[in-house]
């Protein structure tokens, strides 16, 4: 029987359209990630579509992905807004850290790219610290915690981690001292790098939980 494909009209275009938002969202999260987008800045339809060369319609569509992640927000009769967190999100923002990232430290036959890719962050953080770039250490932070999720393999669990990131680097703009935030855990994450290269990965899960527990509690205080 010949296949009959008449449903699949109009479907190319349809993918072009989808990929394109898709694309458009990632761009955006990326840079959310990069802290170079803080909670409470306006997005403005018209000037951002012109700025990034894109259709209202699709930037529209990436704006209503972007809310169902929680990052940005749409208020009536005003426009989207990168959103500002509260203290239940970072709750269940280190909820969602704890089960994905201490599983994930404990990976046996990790891929070595991913093992590779923890020092390297390690390494950025530390370059960003000798040049007081303190919003890089962040980003060279939430990049060595996207490392330790890719230590499991799993590209479901990568991409549940990107926006996990993108909401934790809008959780870190509540203190207003980047350096009292960071610096510390640069040491902490080379310590964890070490245990999970010599494949301690208990102890690097502890490490790790440990880790957790300190940084919920320092931004639940600053949002206090």
């Amino acid at each position: 029987m010949e296949s009959d494909l008449t449903g699949l009209s109009g479907a190319r275009t349809l993918l072009d359209r989808t990929s394109t938002v898709s694309r458009l969202a990632g761009a955006l999260r990326t840079r959310i990630i990069e802290g170079a987008l803080r909670p409470g800045a306006q997005l403005p339809e018209h000037a951002v579509a012109d700025l990034l060369g894109v259709s209202r319609n699709t930037l529209r569509e990436a704006f209503r992905l972007l809310a169902h992640e929680g990052l940005v927000v749409h208020e009536p009769h005003r426009g989207v807004f990168v959103r500002t967190l509260d203290a239940a999100d970072v709750r269940d923002i280190y909820t969602t850290r704890r089960l994905v990232e201490c599983a994930a430290v404990r990976s046996e036959n990790a891929p070595p790219e991913a093992v590779a890719e923890l020092r390297a962050a390690v390494g950025a953080a530390q370059a960003a610290v000798a040049g007081e770039r303190w919003n890089d250490v962040g980003t060279a932070d939430l990049r060595f915690h996207a490392a330790i999720v890719a230590l499991a393999g799993s590209w479901r669990l990568d991409g549940l981690m990107d926006r996990v990131l993108a909401e934790l680097r809008l959780a870190f703009h509540v203190l207003d001292d980047p350096r009292r935030l960071h610096e510390p855990y640069v040491r902490r994450n080379g310590e964890i790098a070490a245990l999970v290269e010599q494949g301690r990965t208990a102890d690097a899960a502890d490490a790790l939980a440990a880790y957790l527990d300190d940084a919920e509690r320092e931004l639940l205080a600053g949002i206090r």
